[in-house]
């Protein structure tokens, strides 16, 4: 049965807990549903929600909002070295990856406690400590708002680049991904530990991949505030990619900048460093804050509205553009 409502908050489905209104609200357990609600529909803009993790809600909305809320994991294939399964949208992606460890599946470890749904995941093609989701994928299910059909997508389709996919660019608002098909590893596995603390914590050893989710989650939980608590998007803004010239003349300034590796000869550059350089951590305007852990993270600690983040962001960026000369972009969607 479908669920449907009016004029309902959308504070419970945003990991921000911001207070905003929604005129109408679906909760959809079958992706089948899309086209009626579709079909029903046609003249009404509308918002996908699964967790709720990559939005700030500045103002109410008069449109549709729709959660994505259906489940289940399913094996398509199996081999000696891997599996292909194909997971709902609806699936916590946290709960996906537990599952996976349990199953002794690898290729998703590192990417353990990221919070969002599945099907959210090849929107922004999640990352962390050296590995993407595109390194896993091989295909989506989605519908194509336009027809009202489904569509399979496959991983050239979705153009995946740093933190991006069509899915955010040129066909932005065109599908809603309804499932994702991944390809795991059996053992032995492949495992990524070149990266970050990662690879200081098992250097001249071979963790399993329990081991790396672990040491993962223990580190994200160290330095990330948990949004039950303290609302927050996690990381609001992406590591900026710069060229080399403008690295060098920024490493001439500051020495002890950090970077990584990027493709085509560019060098990615920590937004967090120079965030915490131009002392944002840890301070405050109003309830919206950067959080004292970690500069890439804004945080609600109490009342604050989505304008009130969305001011702090803009006087973050405006700093770092001034000192370093580089636009930061945020990974959360401001709506």
């Amino acid at each position: 049965m479908l669920s449907f409502e009016e004029n309902v908050s959308l504070k419970p489905y945003n990991t921000f807990g911001i207070e905003a209104q929604t005129k109408y609200f679906y909760k959809v357990e079958d992706p089948t549903q899309l086209q009626y609600i579709f079909s029903q529909n046609k003249e009404l803009p509308f918002r996908i929600f699964g967790g709720g993790s990559n939005v700030l809600l500045t103002q109410n909305f008069e449109g549709l909002s729709l959660l994505i809320a259906n489940k289940g994991i399913e094996l398509l294939d199996e081999s000696p070295t891997g599996v292909t399964l194909d997971v709902q949208a609806g699936e916590n992606w946290h709960d996906f990856v537990l599952w996976c460890l349990d199953q002794n599946y690898g290729g998703v470890e590192n990417l353990s406690l990221i919070p969002g749904s599945v099907g959210a995941a090849p929107i922004q093609n999640i990352g962390a400590y050296g590995v993407e989701l595109s390194s896993v994928f091989k295909s989506c299910k989605a519908l194509n708002v336009d027809t009202l059909k489904e569509e399979t997508l496959t991983k050239t389709q979705c153009e995946f680049e740093y933190r991006s996919s069509i899915f955010k660019t040129h066909q932005k608002g065109k599908y809603i991904i309804t499932s994702v098909c991944f390809e795991l590893q059996k053992s032995p596995h492949q495992t990524k530990v070149e990266y970050g603390a990662l690879k200081a914590l098992f250097e001249n050893s071979s963790p399993s991949i329990q081991e790396i989710a672990a040491a993962v989650i223990a580190i994200r939980e160290s330095k990330l505030p948990n949004p039950k608590i303290l609302g927050n998007c996690g990381s609001f803004f992406k590591n900026p990619v710069i060229s080399e010239l403008h690295f060098r003349t920024l490493k001439s300034q500051y020495p002890e900048l950090p970077s990584y590796p990027a493709p085509k000869g560019l060098v990615k550059i920590p937004a967090g460093w120079m965030i915490d350089k131009l002392g944002f951590k840890g301070s405050q305007s109003g309830d919206a804050a950067v959080h004292d852990k970690q500069a890439l993270v804004l945080v609600n600690s109490g009342n604050a509205s989505g304008k009130d983040i969305l001011a702090l962001a803009q006087k973050i960026e405006a700093a770092v553009k001034k000192a370093f000369d580089i636009s930061l972009e945020t990974e959360v969607n401001i709506l």
